[in-house]
Formats: structure tokens, sequence, C-alpha cells
């Protein structure tokens, strides 16, 4: 586990919301907004949801890719009746199971775009608007020069392979080596369940169209100001990457924490985690250190757009969404 220093968790100035009310800090035009809002009788108008702060130099965008309810019983540690009436108490029960977000993190400092994570791309739920949330902001994919990926689950790198092409073709993509040499090993795939199969294979696909995966080890920085963390356990390979500039930080954490069963409880995991032990082992380490830091954290599956901290309540550790929106 990396020394967490506060410098290194202080919280950040906030940007702007983008896709709602607010775009490059200026309002939308007026008129068309009042209309649709005026205009009951017609569908919903579909917005693209982006929200962005400010790292010191680092512009991050928080982008989602879609969603998709898991079942109650996807939630090993704890029987689907206990994981759906604590969705219950906190008014996010779904008859489907627990909403998980997919969100995707853009990290800009004026030379450089970094891509943190690439969407489920419609193999999971209701995804695959990913593209959509990057022309949004005038982007396309080939104007992304690097791609992190947390881990080698299909949520996070299907987007990478949709179509069975690169889709980042000008991106150099960094990988933890453990994720890569896990799945890419025929011998635990074969061992695999059903549901990981489509990892498995995306994962032999990514290594076969990305001649420039970077399969990096441990914690190392990739361009001044954003460095890997590791946070193995998920997976064996499970990473966060921490943006940091001028006494400011932000830690993208993927899967350490997950809605309705996280951060109160340790001993709860999820049907895809390759390691409940060491799971429970990095989470029993990182929570209370993140919350008597203060650490600001985005997380992939939580509420767009993921922005939060652990807090510690009268002894209990619950997420509180960050009040980032808006601020001076």
């Amino acid at each position: 586990m990396p020394k967490l220093s506060r410098r290194a968790f202080a919280s950040a100035l906030p940007l702007g919301l983008l896709g709602g009310s607010l775009l490059g800090g200026g309002m939308i035009e007026g008129s068309s907004a009042l209309a649709a809002t005026q205009d009951t009788g017609k569908a919903p108008v579909s917005v693209t949801p982006l929200a962005q702060i400010r790292i010191g130099r680092f512009t991050v965008t928080a982008l989602t890719d879609g969603y998709a309810d898991m079942p109650y019983n996807y939630f090993p540690g704890r029987t689907a009746a206990e994981v759906e009436q604590a969705a219950v108490a906190q008014f996010t029960a779904r008859a489907s199971g627990v909403r998980f977000l997919f969100n995707q993190y853009l990290v800009e400092d004026g030379e450089r775009r970094i891509l943190i994570d690439a969407g489920a791309a419609g193999s999971i739920g209701q995804t695959g608007r990913l593209p959509q949330a990057l022309a949004a902001l005038g982007l396309q994919r080939d104007q992304i020069d690097a791609v992190i990926v947390t881990h080698m689950h299909q949520d996070h790198m299907g987007g990478l392979i949709l179509g069975g092409k690169n889709n980042y073709p000008n991106a150099e993509l960094y990988i933890d080596r453990r994720d890569v040499a896990h799945w890419t090993d025929p011998a635990k795939r074969n061992g695999a369940p059903d549901y990981l199969q489509t990892s498995f294979k995306m994962a032999d696909e990514v290594v076969r169209l990305y001649p420039r995966l970077q399969a990096i080890d441990g914690e190392r920085e990739i361009v001044p100001g954003v460095s890997i963390v590791d946070l193995t356990g998920h997976t064996p390979g499970h990473i966060g990457v921490r943006v940091e500039d001028g006494g400011q930080s932000l830690i993208m954490v993927s899967d350490m924490i997950f809605p309705v069963v996280h951060p109160g409880a340790t001993d709860v995991f999820f049907l895809f985690e390759q390691d409940p032990a060491a799971a429970k082992a990095m989470r029993d380490r990182f929570f209370p250190r993140a919350a008597s830091e203060g650490t600001l954290i985005a997380a992939t599956h939580m509420p767009f757009p993921g922005l939060g901290r652990v807090v510690a309540d009268r002894g209990q550790m619950r997420w509180q969404t960050a009040d980032w929106a808006l601020q001076n």
C-alpha cells in the first residue's frame, strides 16, 4: 500500500457541470432549455452527462458509458435479501438489482489527453455511450493519447476493441502486468466460470489489437502528476490512478467501492472478484486511511459522476458525495 499523504488527498476545485446546466462556464441557450422544460407532451430530451473538476493544472472530466443493474445475489458475504434491504434503506432499490454506473474519466493538461478505462461498450446492460460523451466534448477516440485500464474486466476494456478493431489507434495503453498475465493465461481461462469468459476473450483481443500496450509493474508515473496506485485484490493487477498537482489530488479507485454495500462493510464482495480475501484486506487498509485523509475519490460504479469521500460516522464508514459543483 502506498504512503498516502494529506497533500496527496487535498480537495479539488470544481470547474463546471456539463450537459445539464452549464457548459464551459456559460449558461446553455435559455430559450431552448425553457422550451424543453415546458413541452411535457414530448419524450424527455436525451442529455449526455458530463462533469468537470480542476486538479491543479489538470482538467478531469467524468464521463459515463451507461449502466447495468446487478442482481442482489451478486454480492457474496450477504444474502440477496440483505443487499436488497440495504438498497431500500438507501432509497436506491430497483426491481432488477443494484444499479452500477460505468464511469470513465478523461484527464487533460493542455498537452495530453489520458482516458481512464474504456467502458463496457454494450457488452453489459445499457452501455456503449462513451463515444457520444467524448463527442460532446468535441473529441474523437483517435484524439486520445493514452488509456489506462484499471483492470481487465469487460466493463473496463470493452470499448477498446468494440467491432474487433483498435478504437484508440493513437493511444498508448497501460495495464498492470499481473492482470495481463492472468487474463491471457489459457489455463486460468479454462478453469474460469462462464460469466468471466467474455473478459478472457476481450483480454486476448486487447493484446492482439494494441501493439503499443505497456504491461506495467506496480506503481509508476505515467506523466508528471498522473501516477498508478496499487489496489490489487479485486483482480491480481487491479490499480487506481492518482491525479495530483498544485497541492490538490484525486484518486480514481475503480472497483474498490461498490454502491449500497461499500464502504460500510469490507466483507461484502462482488461476483466477479478474483480474490475476495485480498480484496477485503485492501479495503480494510484503504477505507480508514481514505477517511482520515479526506481523500477525494472517483469510483467507476458509484452514481454519476462517481465523486465522493469515505467518511467515518460514529464508527461506521459511509460514502459522502463530494460537494464539488458550482463552488468558488
